[in-house]
C-alpha cells in the first residue's frame, strides 16, 4: 500500500478490524519509511451481473430495485426495515452463488416471492399480483389457492 504522505510502497499494518457492517475490514498502517500513519480498508470486489428483462433488453443489475418492489408489496404491513434487508440479502446471495454473468428477470421475481411467501403472506400477494401481472380475479385466486393448500407458510401471524 503506498504512503499517502511520501508514497513509499512499505507499510505495516498496526491495527485491523472489522467494520460495524461486517462488509469491510478497517486497517491502520505505518509507513516504514515517514513514520506516519493512514487507514486502508478492503472489501470484496463483486463481480455486476446482467439482468435479461422479459422484453429481452439488458440491464446492470441494481438492488435497489428489488429493495423498492419489496417495499411497495410490504407498505402497511408491521414488516421492519431489518427483515426487508435480509430479505434483499438473502436474494443477491443465491443470485451471486449462482455464479452467472446473467440473470432472467423471472429468476429474481421467483426469488422474490419465494421470500416473500415465508415473510408475509398480503407482502407475497401483494408482489405476485404485480410480477404475474394478473389480468382476471381468476389467476389472483388460483395465486391465493397455492397458499392455502400449502396450509399457509407464512412464519408471522400478523
Amino acid at each position: 500500500m503506498k504512503c499517502m504522505y511520501c508514497g513509499c510502497e512499505d507499510s505495516k499494518v498496526v491495527d485491523s478490524r472489522s467494520t460495524d457492517d461486517g462488509k469491510s475490514i478497517r486497517r491502520r498502517r505505518e509507513c516504514i519509511a515517514c513514520g506516519k500513519r493512514f487507514t486502508t480498508f478492503e472489501t470484496i470486489e463483486t463481480v455486476p451481473f446482467l439482468v435479461i428483462k422479459r422484453d429481452g433488453t439488458r440491464q446492470i443489475y441494481d438492488r435497489s430495485k428489488i429493495k423498492n418492489g419489496i417495499l411497495r408489496a410490504c407498505e402497511k404491513r408491521p414488516i421492519s426495515m431489518a427483515e426487508i434487508d435480509k430479505v434483499v440479502d438473502n436474494i443477491e446471495k443465491s443470485l451471486y452463488n449462482s455464479l452467472d454473468e446473467e440473470i432472467t428477470s423471472q429468476k429474481i421475481g421467483d426469488l422474490v416471492m419465494e421470500q416473500l411467501k415465508d415473510l408475509d403472506e398480503v407482502a407475497y400477494i401483494r408482489f405476485a399480483a404485480v410480477y404475474r401481472q394478473f389480468k382476471d380475479s381468476a389467476t389472483f385466486f388460483e395465486e391465493m389457492s397455492k397458499i392455502f393448500n400449502t396450509g399457509g407458510k407464512g412464519k408471522k401471524k400478523r
